[in-house]
């Protein structure tokens, strides 16, 4: 520094001649560092308004969105929502298949024993232990899942799912024995579990506000129609008594995973996990792919994205399983467990063993897999009705009437049940199956879903739906084992007369919901992330108003 730069100039006590004063070097360097940091700080702001402005902008935007502008603006959002969705149908498909293989003849006689006055039934310890070893091994997936979403992304959890699910499915195929069979369905399980829990959260991640309802919930049309697709298959092979009628539905499974892996191959990352971290530039680039030219500016989506983050980051600074029970975050994985295991007590596990369950109320085989068959296409037409009833009525005011009416339609199949066997009646049990598993697809399932997705916050959405998928499977293996045992000849034998067991649970679901479940149809991230900061009931959610330029 040279003497000039050490030289101030002040003013002179002499006729305003100026006098130059020497300053110590300490001083200018110590208030040049200042201005900068008061300029730092000053542009800090200035770019932390901006970027307030164009969240605020973007979540306005979203708001005033409808279904139709949302498809138009997003439609290849759509299409990978819809493709990550897909792999539901594998879950689905061999979940359905191994509940009718129960009812399979070529199947029991392999396999099975022989009951005097019966016929071939397979016995009740391998009925339950080939329906939950799938169950144990998505059990298993889903840790595994949660940790690798968080690390890679759900694109490459989802690729690495998928080359599994092409490797174990060859156990169950080659498969010459219960033990193996049982143990093919233990390791079909691990992908099953990436599958069911990245699904839902991407699907929720990729598309507007507008659409979140319509594409979460489509998580439940790709279980009903790997549901139908099973129930075809084993009406098909019904007629088989060879090894191929139940070696040939295992082996269709290679329909489904190579083709979805090449699509998914090119799918773009959610925007929403990249900003979380902190690759701004390849969310960016992420919404830009998602959204067509029409759609709002990027930089503004961005933005809303970015104070989401930042709002959740106050209060979770991690993102780790013991995150899920801190703070209000506790409350969000109640909510999610709570729905997950009431689908099993609401309906879902007569559905899931519709054919095996109309055996038992007395209908023919070959009729109880077409009325299998029946139950799953309608559950298709439930959900396409959803996507109507979502757009005019509250998840919370769906899922309560839902559950009112499966609790009534079980305590009816109770009654008739306990009345007498007769054809009359058997048909009669029949129909009632059929209303409660058209009521998942209509109603419980798909919101269950869209409820799910939405009550995680972003930041720990990849761990929370796992864990939540995860309370589904704890509580389904118990009550696999009470339903396969209420079922059966060689257990309880109680066929229709189980309803007043699912009757009770559906009560105990309907009351605990009432209470605590709350409404958020329509609310952005960023509003439900407030809401559940200030801990507000669950039936004031709706009413309850957040101003968009609030942060906390």
């Amino acid at each position: 520094m040279s003497s000039r730069d050490n030289i101030e100039a002040a003013p002179s006590s002499a006729g305003g001649m100026i006098e130059m004063r020497p300053v110590h070097p300490d001083i200018t360097a110590a208030t040049e560092k200042h201005e900068i940091e008061i300029r730092d700080h000053i542009d800090s702001d200035m770019a932390l308004r901006e970027g307030k402005g164009e969240a605020v902008h973007a979540e306005t935007y979203e708001h005033q969105m409808t279904l139709i502008e949302a498809v138009k603006m997003y439609p290849e959002a759509c299409f990978w929502a819809f493709v990550i969705s897909f792999c539901i149908i594998m879950e689905s498909y061999d979940t359905f298949l191994i509940g009718n293989y129960v009812a399979l003849p070529a199947f029991q006689q392999a396999f099975g024993e022989y009951v005097e006055g019966t016929g071939w039934v397979l016995a009740t310890r391998w009925q339950t232990a080939l329906q939950q070893a799938g169950q144990l091994g998505a059990l298993v997936g889903i840790f595994i899942c949660g940790p690798l979403t968080n690390r890679v992304g759900y694109r490459w959890a989802t690729i690495i799912g998928l080359v599994l699910m092409n490797a174990t499915i060859f156990i169950s195929f080659f498969a010459q024995s219960l033990p193996v069979v049982l143990i093919g369905q233990l390791f079909e399980g691990i992908p099953w579990g990436f599958f069911i829990a990245n699904a839902p959260a991407y699907s929720s991640e990729v598309v507007p506000l507008a659409l979140r309802g319509a594409a979460t919930a489509y998580v439940m049309m790709c279980w009903s129609l790997g549901n139908m697709i099973s129930n075809g298959v084993t009406y098909v092979m019904n007629q088989r008594t060879d090894e191929w009628a139940y070696r040939l539905p295992f082996g269709w499974q290679w329909m489904f995973p190579t083709p979805l892996l090449i699509l998914v191959i090119f799918a773009p990352e959610s925007p929403w996990w990249l900003v979380r971290k902190g690759r701004h530039d390849e969310a960016l680039k992420s919404i830009r792919r998602l959204g067509s030219k029409s759609a709002p500016d990027p930089t503004d989506v961005l933005a809303m994205m970015i104070r989401t983050a930042n709002i959740e980051q106050q209060e979770t600074q991690g993102a780790s399983y013991r995150d899920l029970l801190r703070g209000t975050d506790l409350r969000r994985t109640l909510i999610i467990c709570g729905i997950y295991m009431a689908q099993n007590w609401a309906g879902n596990l007569i559905a899931n063993q519709a054919v095996y369950f109309f055996e038992q109320a007395g209908i023919s085989t070959d009729f109880a897999f077409a009325l299998g068959l029946i139950s799953s296409a309608l559950q298709v037409v439930g959900v396409c009705m959803s996507w109507v009833a979502g757009a005019y009525f509250g998840r919370r005011t769906l899922y309560l009437a839902g559950t009112i009416t499966n609790a009534i339609f079980a305590l009816i199949l109770g009654i008739v049940a306990s009345v007498g066997h007769s054809t009359g009646a058997s048909y009669a049990q029949a129909v009632l199956g059929i209303l409660i598993s058209f009521m998942m697809g209509f109603i419980l399932g798909p919101v269950s879903y869209t409820i799910i997705a939405e009550t995680s916050s972003v930041r720990l959405r990849a761990l929370s739906t796992g864990v939540g998928r995860a309370a589904y499977y704890v509580a389904e293996i118990p009550t696999i084992f009470l339903s396969s045992w209420m079922l059966n000849p060689t257990g309880g034998n109680l066929a229709g007369k189980s309803g007043y067991v699912w009757f009770g649970t559906a009560t105990a679901c309907l009351i605990v919901a009432y209470f605590q479940l709350p409404e958020m149809r329509g609310r952005s991230y960023r509003e439900l992330d407030i809401l559940f900061h200030r801990r507000t009931s669950a039936r004031k959610f709706a009413s309850t108003e957040v101003d968009l330029g609030e942060d906390e």
